[in-house]
C-alpha cells in the first residue's frame, strides 16, 4: 500500500487501534505490518488465515469493511494483494 506522505502517521494510528480486532478475528493466526526501508510511505500487511475461507469471512465482515474504507482514502496508488501458499516448510 502506497500511502500520501502526509497520510502515513495517521495509518499508523489506524492499523494500531484496529489490529487487535484483527489479530483476534476468527482463522486469523498472524498480522504484521512491514514498512519498505527506502519509501517509507510503502507498507505491506502480511496475514495468515486458517483457511481462504476465513480469509473471505474477514474480507467480507463489517470489520474489514470499516478498516478498509478509513484506509483507502489515505493512498495515492492503487494498492495491491496477493494470496500465497508455502511451497517449503521450513
Amino acid at each position: 500500500m502506497t500511502f500520501e506522505p502526509a497520510q502515513v502517521e495517521s495509518f499508523q494510528e489506524l492499523f494500531n487501534a484496529t489490529k487487535h480486532l484483527i489479530r483476534h478475528f476468527d482463522g486469523c493466526e498472524r498480522l504484521e505490518l512491514l514498512r519498505d526501508v527506502n519509501e517509507t510511505n510503502v507498507f505491506f500487511t502480511y496475514s495468515w488465515w486458517q483457511s481462504e475461507e476465513h480469509l473471505n469471512k474477514y474480507r467480507f465482515s463489517p470489520l474489514f469493511k470499516e478498516v478498509w474504507s478509513k484506509t483507502k482514502v489515505k493512498f495515492c496508488d492503487k494498492p495491491q494483494a496477493w494470496s500465497l501458499t508455502s511451497e517449503v516448510v521450513a
